[in-house]
């Protein structure tokens, strides 16, 4: 008998997060496993040295919620998300984070938000109620400054630019393509979406420090600065486009 597809999709992009992947798996699909039409894990993880692919493949093998797809060939963040979305067979696709920094015990909520009429819904730490007590003080002003500022040059009506914790409608992602290298895709997809015409809901959520393993992001000013360029020329040209 043929599974019918279910109502969303969480992707779970991977690289080393053996200490995390198991509990972020257990705790989304607790979190979501009674919404109606069910939910699918599928994690793409970029040939993790650390054992990452090799858990999930046991995961999957045990549930059928679960799915591995294994790149070895590939590699980046936006391009697991994107491999993800083509594969996805939900109606709504979100993902996350895989550090536990983002609680996935928070998806119901933005699962509600997409159920009341909206395109999209994103965990934001910059709405009242939200808040970042993951990163350092250079990291969070950063963060915070670049958010400002994207706010200020294409639309105020979005807080946390760079949140990466996102739930949308499929139909989205078939017509809006992610673009950048790591962060910057986000302010790309965020403002395209709502240019498109498309409401945008931010809900709150408090991102905690990653419980397991090493950051992928920025852990100094360079670092920050290093990046802090692919984020301006993407807010220039989006303005400009």
């Amino acid at each position: 008998m043929t599974q019918s597809p279910p109502q969303i999709s969480i992707i779970l992009p991977t690289y080393n997060e053996a200490g995390n992947i198991e509990p972020l798996i257990e705790r989304t699909l607790a979190a979501l496993g009674d919404i109606p039409g069910g939910v699918e894990v599928v994690v793409v993880d970029d040939n993790s040295p650390d054992g990452t692919w090799q858990l999930v493949a046991a995961k999957a093998a045990a549930d059928s919620r679960v799915r591995l797809i294994h790149r070895t060939s590939e590699k980046g963040l936006t391009s697991a998300i994107s491999r993800g979305i083509r594969e996805a067979r939900g109606q709504w696709v979100g993902w996350m984070d895989c550090d536990l920094s983002m609680p996935p015990e928070e998806w119901p909520r933005l699962a509600e938000a997409l159920a009341q009429g909206a395109g999209m819904a994103v965990g934001s730490r910059y709405v009242p109620g939200g808040a970042d007590v993951a990163h350092s003080w250079t990291g969070r002003t950063f963060s915070r400054v670049i958010n400002i500022w994207a706010g200020l040059v294409l639309d105020w009506g979005i807080k946390d630019y760079t949140s990466g914790f996102i739930l949308g409608r499929k139909e989205i992602f078939a017509k809006i393509n992610l673009r950048g290298d790591y962060g910057e895709y986000c302010i790309d997809l965020l403002y395209r979406t709502k240019k498109a015409g498309y409401t945008i809901r931010e809900l709150p959520y408090h991102c905690v420090p990653r419980e397991a393993g090493e950051s992928k992001t920025a852990t100094n000013m360079w670092g920050y600065l290093t990046r802090g360029v692919n984020y301006v020329k993407t807010i220039w040209r989006l303005r400009f486009e």
